[in-house]
């Protein structure tokens, strides 16, 4: 953890995203955070549970790293959504009823409690993030059929008034990837089918700063995905302005590598121009002391990089604008 936080720290990084979440329903060697046994859930807080995250916590704060903390996911990686709902209501029961389902909601919020009252007075922590990436879909594919963007705007609303309520010392933001509610836009992202509305997710009192992700090609915008995702950084430093709000993109990745530094240069630039708050790179990556390297799906950043160089000189360029 020291050396991963200390690679960050000196290629001038400041805050790192982390997860605050991993369920399972058996251990399986590494931490874990909560443990099911049907529809009960047990917050782990031994050795390998939260005092595992506390481990996590002192050594960014040994590097002068500040933590954004993720306390779900959409995804099945690390459980997320859908182990609650597995759970609870039953298996392979709609994604979306993480946050319509009564006894779920009751259930994650008591996770979120536990949690997140842990590190209340935690300097270390700089925000909360409500899930990575909430969407009406989630790994299955199942859904009830009756999820919108208001779906996922009325959770956000009252769980982050609920996170308020417990911690009053620390930023809260979804955590979702940005995607505009504009029906009949021929760009995907722009169209709202996924249930998110970030202008409207934006303006809930209780989100102090917005947040969005950048994976064109992934995406479908195939025929220029470097020009696709300028006018992506640009659109959403709009939305930045018009609620008066700060917006990072704590999430961006390009493939091949024989584009992603210059894609990359051009990106971060639009981002120091633009007025956006900031940015996080997905993801960093670390080489350790016995020459192992940190896990790759293909986006990660590592010391012997070339694009490693492109995000020190982002990093000065960010903090000269004051």
């Amino acid at each position: 953890m020291n050396k991963a936080f200390q690679d960050i720290a000196n290629a001038g990084g400041t805050t790192v995203r982390t997860w605050g979440f991993n369920e399972v329903t058996s251990p399986n060697g590494v931490p874990y955070y909560q443990r099911w046994s049907g529809s009960t859930p047990t917050i782990n807080t031994g050795t390998d549970g939260l005092q595992n995250f506390d481990k996590v916590v002192a050594a960014a704060k040994a590097n002068g790293i500040r933590l954004i903390v993720a306390l779900t996911n959409n995804w099945a990686d690390y459980g997320g959504m859908d182990v609650y709902v597995n759970q609870i209501v039953g298996q392979g029961q709609p994604h979306d009823l993480f946050y319509t389902n009564a006894k779920v909601i009751s259930a994650f919020k008591s996770y979120v409690s536990t949690f997140v009252g842990r590190y209340k007075n935690e300097p270390t922590i700089m925000a909360w993030e409500l899930s990575n990436e909430p969407r009406c879909k989630g790994t299955t594919g199942t859904t009830s059929g009756t999820c919108t963007t208001q779906t996922i705007t009325k959770w956000a609303t009252d769980l982050s008034a609920y996170i308020k309520s417990i911690d009053s010392n620390h930023l809260v933001a979804i955590g979702d990837e940005g995607f505009f509610n504009q029906p009949g836009n021929p760009s995907y992202p722009y169209q709202g089918g996924e249930g998110v509305d970030f202008d409207a997710n934006l303006k809930i009192s209780s989100i102090d700063f917005g947040t969005f992700h950048a994976y064109p090609i992934s995406w479908g915008q195939t025929s220029d995905p470097a020009a696709w995702g300028l006018q992506w950084i640009k659109d959403h430093a709009t939305s930045q302005k018009a609620a008066n709000k700060p917006v990072i993109i704590e999430e961006y990745g390009i493939t091949p590598a024989n584009i992603q530094g210059s894609t990359y240069t051009s990106w971060l630039s639009t981002v120091v121009s633009s007025g956006l708050t900031g940015d996080l790179i997905w993801q960093a990556g670390t080489v350790l002391s016995n020459g192992q390297r940190t896990s790759n799906d293909g986006y990660a950043i590592f010391p012997d990089d070339a694009t490693y160089q492109v995000l020190k000189n982002h990093a000065a360029a960010l903090k000269s604008r004051g």
